[in-house]
């Protein structure tokens, strides 16, 4: 990519409802490193879904949407159906055969569950207990082809934070929607429950993950090292739990490098999709 004329607009969806977070930084460090990385000139516009019921229009050439706090089951609140109107109007204006041009979506976390609800596509639960920490993730048969994802061992590392899950694909659902299941939890033969899905692709254009691609493993690791934390995470999970978490953020191809692909590889798509018809921009077939 080599075009300073062609102003790239993302639109953050800002889904944590006040609650201090690391997500947010993350994601907006992302784009920025990804508009200086590739010589595009890039701008976010952030929205305050849950707080001001802010939703972004189709004016933007891509949309993140973030992870949260609670309960992803729909509950009848405004804002809730200000999203899911959102994520309709998102999925029919790239249906409608005279927008030639699309509109990119990555979902994560808390809006990813949300999605899988709404589109009827799995059922969303909550957990025995909190899945927290660093773990590996299964690419599917789909999975391994996706070009998002073939930069990436298989399994790879990624960062949790959940209490609820996704589990019980509808086949139906993902055939009529034309989604594929990218990847899954890991396998714990000690637990007879089913595995977690942790990444669908609804559409060409849309994405999302149950975990946190985001993850900054750098800016995590300063964080975690603070002793209030590091004591908080001892006493609710285990000094062996926490251990693993500084090992694995410390390890370049681990949780490092799924935080340099997975979100640049969607902007990149997305930006090359975005001003094909212009000539400016190298394709990659998705």
């Amino acid at each position: 990519m080599n075009n300073q004329n062609q102003h790239f607009r993302i639109a953050i969806l800002d889904m944590y409802n006040g609650i201090e977070n690391e997500g947010m930084r993350c994601i907006k460090k992302i784009i920025t490193a990804f508009g200086e990385k590739e010589s595009v000139p890039v701008t976010y516009t952030i929205f305050d879904v849950r707080q001001k019921l802010e939703i972004p229009d189709m004016e933007f050439d891509a949309y993140v949407s973030s992870g949260g706090p609670g309960n992803p089951a729909p509950a009848g609140e405004a804002w809730e159906r200000k999203f899911f109107y959102f994520l309709d109007q998102l999925l029919q204006y790239n249906s409608d055969r005279h927008n030639r041009t699309k509109k990119h979506l990555f979902l994560i976390c808390h809006s990813f569950q949300m999605a899988c609800i709404h589109w009827q596509l799995a059922s969303v639960s909550k957990r025995r207990k909190t899945s927290f920490g660093t773990f590996p993730v299964y690419k599917t048969h789909f999975g391994r082809k996706d070009p998002m994802l073939t930069s990436l061992t298989d399994p790879f590392w990624i960062v949790d934070s959940r209490d609820f899950q996704v589990t019980q694909p509808n086949q139906l659902s993902f055939d009529n929607m034309g989604a594929k299941l990218l990847c899954l939890e890991k396998i714990r033969p000690h637990v007879k429950l089913e595995r977690a899905v942790m990444a669908i692709r609804f559409s060409n254009e849309i994405i999302g993950t149950q975990f946190h691609p985001e993850a900054d493993a750098e800016g995590m690791l300063r964080y975690f090292l603070r002793d209030d934390k590091k004591e908080t995470i001892t006493a609710n999970y285990g000094a062996e739990k926490y251990n693993d978490m500084i090992t694995h953020l410390n390890d370049p191809d681990k949780i490092m490098m799924t935080e340099s692909v997975i979100i640049p590889e969607f902007l990149k798509h997305a930006y090359q999709k975005t001003f094909a018809s212009s000539g400016t921009a190298d394709l990659v077939k998705y």
